[in-house]
Order: C-alpha cells, then sequence, then structure tokens
C-alpha cells in the first residue's frame, strides 16, 4: 500500500473510533416535549395564581369582563373540556362537570381546581400512545384535527387566558411573573 492511501486509512479509522467513542444522546419524543411544556405552563399559571392577591381574584378590569378567578376557572374547565375532545376516550375526573357550574371565587379553591385540571391534561398526554398523535378526531362534532392539533389548542387556550390576566394584575400595581419559555 502507498503512502497515501495508509495515511487515509489511518484517518479513516481514526474519525471512525472518535465518533463511535462520543454518546449520542436520544431527543426526546413530541409527547415528551408535550408534556415538559404544559409543566412548565402549570409552573408559570401557579406563579400568577400566586401573585393574584385575594381582591384580584374578584377584580374585573370592565362590568363586561370575567373576574381574574372566573378567568382562571375558565382556563381550568378548558383544560379538561380540550384535552378530552382531542383524545376520544379518556377517562375525565368525576368530578370534572361539577367544576363547570361551581362559582370558584377564593383564591385557594381557585388555585385547586386549576391545579388538578392541568394534573389532568398532563396526564392525558403521558398516557398517550405517541403514535396516536396524527390520528384524525373531530372536536367539538366541528371540526377535523390530528390528536396532536387538539391538544395543541388546549395548550393556546390555557395561555390565552393566563395572558390576560396580565393585565389584571397591572391593573392592581402587581407585576405579573416572569416569561417562562424554558
Amino acid at each position: 500500500m502507498n503512502y497515501k492511501r495508509k495515511t487515509a486509512c489511518l484517518l479513516v479509522l481514526a474519525g471512525v473510533l472518535m465518533l463511535s467513542s462520543f454518546r449520542t444522546v436520544d431527543s426526546p419524543g413530541k409527547k415528551e416535549v408535550m408534556v415538559a411544556s404544559w409543566e412548565r405552563a402549570k409552573a408559570y399559571t401557579k406563579e400568577y395564581l400566586d401573585a393574584a392577591t385575594e381582591e384580584v381574584y374578584s377584580f374585573k378590569p370592565t362590568p363586561e369582563m370575567r373576574s381574574f378567578a372566573e378567568q382562571m376557572h375558565h382556563l381550568a374547565v378548558d383544560n379538561y373540556k380540550i384535552p378530552n375532545a382531542a383524545v376520544a376516550g379518556i377517562m375525565t375526573p368525576a368530578n370534572y362537570k361539577d367544576i363547570e357550574k361551581e362559582s370558584l371565587k377564593t383564591k385557594a379553591e381557585v388555585t385547586a381546581a386549576v391545579m388538578e385540571s392541568y394534573d389532568f391534561a398532563i396526564t392525558t398526554i403521558k398516557s398517550l400512545d405517541e403514535a396516536k398523535l396524527n390520528n384524525i378526531v373531530k372536536m367539538f362534532n366541528k371540526w377535523d384535527t390530528t390528536v396532536e392539533d387538539g391538544l395543541d389548542k388546549a395548550f393556546e387556550h390555557q395561555t390565552h387566558h393566563r395572558g390576560q390576566t396580565t393585565v389584571y394584575l397591572r391593573l392592581k400595581g402587581i407585576k405579573p411573573p416572569n416569561e417562562k419559555l424554558f
């Protein structure tokens, strides 16, 4: 073998050995990414719930608007409704329909209901077979979409309503929690 060929072979062999010595890191699947996002959103929403005083819970910026408690209550109800519509066949807690009818007013009541609703969404995603994320579902007997897109809509909804409560806190002189993008 000539010198150039030996050198080329040795370089290729060294490269292969070097690459094989690196540990590969598995990237998380879609489901794990979704769960991490929901857990982050839960923690972020808890910071909003904690930042608001008891007075803020009954506060309405205008008469037509929901109170802070009503915004968070709505967020909680739909943390059950939207994932339930997206993932056919999941079981919701027996008291799920009860919180729709309840008038949650106190900080403790609202916080408990909201945190439980996040737990439901997170548990739903964790128990889902990732292969089913691309299954087509008809949400609310109106829209054809995938399971993944339906769960994304649920995430978008809770983000929207938490974001609305930023104004409530600011109007009461409370600095909202810092963003939790990661």
